[in-house]
């Protein structure tokens, strides 16, 4: 009996066609594509915050800055010398107590101010106690001392498009701290009786990132002055 022949089949190994190529380069590409538009917006997403955080870090620390120097506007070392008692009918004058404002536009103003410095009251405004603040060509300026203007914003960061400061005072009046009742005089050209003048500052800025201008923020920060203002006199 004749044993069977043993055969041997070769299976031909079969590769990856042209057109599957193709197709797997395509889908390739698309899921690369994807995950970097993916990439893409997360990173302008997250610039733009960190634009938006740092241009508000800059206005609120310029107008924590501010504040923080308005409210020592018309402080005076011989404060005790301006308090009225009642067998006095006139005490001396705050010499820092004026401020003054200037509006040369409606996006723009400055206020200039002053406070004592000395460690002996001399009673007179020196050039050193003089101070004030305004918006120039996109940079708020704070003045320390007679002309020395000095940047207070970075222009490289933020953009100061408009700074605008209001006054508003509240006027209480002294009559009872005067021991002579008002003379028909005094009343009629308004020096009795004297008043106390409480004044605050609205301070608004409003300024864009220098890196991009769309990105635009705006603080504002109300200060109440500490040293109040007197004006008037009691009838002698």
């Amino acid at each position: 009996m004749k044993r069977p022949a043993c055969t041997t089949r070769h299976v031909a190994s079969r590769g990856f066609a042209l057109v599957e190529l193709m197709v797997a380069i395509v889908i390739g590409l698309i899921v690369v594509a994807a995950a970097l538009s993916f990439f893409s917006h997360h990173w302008r997403e997250s610039r733009a915050v960190q634009i938006e955080l740092r241009l508000m870090q800059d206005l609120r620390s310029a107008a924590d800055l501010i504040g923080r120097d308005l409210r020592r506007a018309a402080y005076w070392g011989n404060s005790a010398a301006g308090v009225w008692q009642r067998d006095a009918n006139t005490v001396a004058l705050n010499p820092y107590a004026e401020l003054t404002y200037a509006a040369p536009s409606a996006t723009s103003s400055a206020v200039a101010f002053s406070y004592s410095r000395d460690a002996a009251e001399n009673h007179t405004i020196d050039s050193n106690e003089q101070f004030g603040f305004r918006l120039r060509a996109g940079v708020v300026e704070f003045l320390l001392g007679l002309g020395n203007w000095q940047a207070l914003t970075d222009a490289n960061t933020v953009t100061i498009t408009s700074f605008t400061v209001t006054p508003s005072v509240q006027s209480v009046s002294l009559d009872g701290m005067c021991a002579v009742a008002c003379s028909a005089a005094d009343l009629a050209s308004a020096t009795c009786p004297p008043q106390q003048h409480l004044r605050s500052l609205s301070v608004q800025m409003k300024g864009h990132a220098a890196a991009d201008s769309k990105v635009q923020r705006q603080v504002e920060n109300r200060v109440r002055l500490r040293n109040d203002a007197i004006s008037g006199r009691c009838s002698t």
